[in-house]
C-alpha cells in the first residue's frame, strides 16, 4: 500500500484541502479519495486555527470511508482529558484552568455545549497512539518501544484509549503516564539549573524536546529540538545521563509530527521525518509520499503554504 503521510493540521481546512488537491484526491460525495493511495493523519487536528470543525470532518469522513487512517496527536489526548471527569479526584482529568481553557479556546468554541461535542471526543478515542504497518511506523512524537511494549502488555485494547489507561495516563508518576507522554509529547529532559527559553506560544520552559534518535546529540544544544531562535538558550554542557531511545537504520521508517520544524521539509535521519512544518505559525502544511522505501527521499515532501494566514 502507498500512503500520503500528513502532519499536524491544527484546524487550517482550506490548507488541508489544497494539500490534498495537490497529492491528487479528489472530494466524491463528500470524501477525499484516491484510486490508488489512503492517507496516514500524524494527530493534532484541532486547537489553535481558524477551522476546527471542518478539519474533523474532513478527517472523520476520510477515516470512516477507509480513505485514511489516523493516530491521535497529544492536542487530541488532551480535549479527552478535558473532557473527562474523574471522581476520584473530584475534578476533570485535565483541569480547566486559565492556561489549558486558552490551548483549547479555538476548539471549545467551536464545539463546546454542541449536541456533536460528545461525538467527536468518542471519535478522538478511536484513534490508535501509534500504527505499525507493512514496512511503516507513525507515532505523534516518539517511537519508543518499551513505552509501546509495556502499554500492550498491561492493557488488552493496546494501541486504543480505554478508561483505566486514561485515567493512569493522567496521573503524574505513573508508569502509564511517562510512556503516554513520550509517545504522544515527545521525550523530554531539563535543562540545568538557571537556564530556560520561551516556547513558540511566549510560555517559559524549562525541559527540553530533544532529538531522541541522535547519538550525536552528546550536549543541550545539540540535542534541542525546537525554535531556532531559542538555540541561543541553550547550554553546551554535556547532557551526562542516558536520553536516547535506539532506533537502528536497518527498522522501518518511522513519521513523527508534534516538532514545530522550520525551512524546508527533509529527513531527520535516512529513516525518521517529521512532517509538522508550524502551520499554525503560518508555516506550511507538509506530507511525505511513502512508497515502500526504506531510506526516505527529501524529494517525496509535498507541502503548500498556510492559505488562511488573513483568518487565524
Amino acid at each position: 500500500m502507498s500512503y500520503d503521510i500528513i502532519g499536524d493540521i491544527h484546524g487550517y481546512a482550506h490548507t488541508l484541502e489544497a494539500l490534498l488537491t495537490k497529492l491528487g484526491y479528489r472530494k466524491v460525495a463528500g470524501v477525499y479519495r484516491h484510486p490508488s493511495r489512503k492517507v496516514i493523519f500524524l494527530g493534532d487536528f484541532i486547537d489553535r486555527g481558524p477551522m476546527q470543525r471542518e478539519v474533523v470532518t474532513i478527517a472523520k469522513r476520510m477515516t470512516d470511508a477507509n480513505s485514511a487512517l489516523s493516530v491521535m496527536g497529544n492536542h487530541e489526548f488532551n480535549a479527552i482529558a478535558y473532557y473527562t471527569w474523574d471522581d476520584s479526584k473530584g475534578d476533570y482529568l485535565r483541569p480547566h484552568s486559565d492556561k489549558n481553557q486558552e490551548q483549547h479556546r479555538a476548539f471549545l468554541e467551536a464545539y463546546d455545549g454542541t449536541a456533536d461535542y460528545d461525538d467527536v471526543i468518542n471519535w478522538f478515542r478511536k484513534l490508535p497512539m501509534w500504527l505499525e504497518l507493512d514496512g511503516v511506523r507513525v507515532v505523534h512524537a516518539c517511537w519508543d518501544r518499551t513505552a509501546i511494549d509495556q502499554i500492550q502488555r498491561a492493557y488488552p485494547e493496546a494501541a486504543l484509549l480505554g478508561d483505566e489507561l486514561l485515567a493512569r495516563a493522567n496521573t503524574g508518576g505513573t508508569d502509564e503516564f511517562v510512556a503516554i507522554e513520550t509517545l504522544l509529547k515527545g521525550k523530554e529532559i531539563p535543562l540545568p539549573d538557571g537556564f530556560s527559553f520561551h516556547d513558540k506560544g511566549g510560555t517559559p520552559r524549562h525541559h527540553i524536546r530533544i532529538r531522541w534518535w541522535d547519538e550525536r546529540a552528546t550536549n543541550f544544544k545539540a540535542a534541542f529540538m525546537g525554535p531556532a531562535s531559542a538555540l541561543t538558550h541553550m547550554p553546551d554542557e554535556p547532557i551526562g545521563s542516558d536520553h536516547l531511545i535506539v532506533y537502528s537504520h536497518h527498522e522501518a521508517p518511522v513519521f513523527l509530527g508534534h516538532y514545530w520544524l522550520e525551512g524546508t521539509p527533509k529527513p531527520l535521519a535516512p529513516n525518521i521525518a517529521c512532517l509538522d512544518y508550524s502551520i499554525a505559525l503560518n508555516g506550511k502544511l507538509v506530507a511525505y509520499r511513502w512508497d515502500g522505501e526504506q531510506t526516505l527521499d527529501s524529494n517525496k515532501f509535498v507541502s503548500v503554504d498556510c492559505i488562511e494566514r488573513t483568518e487565524a
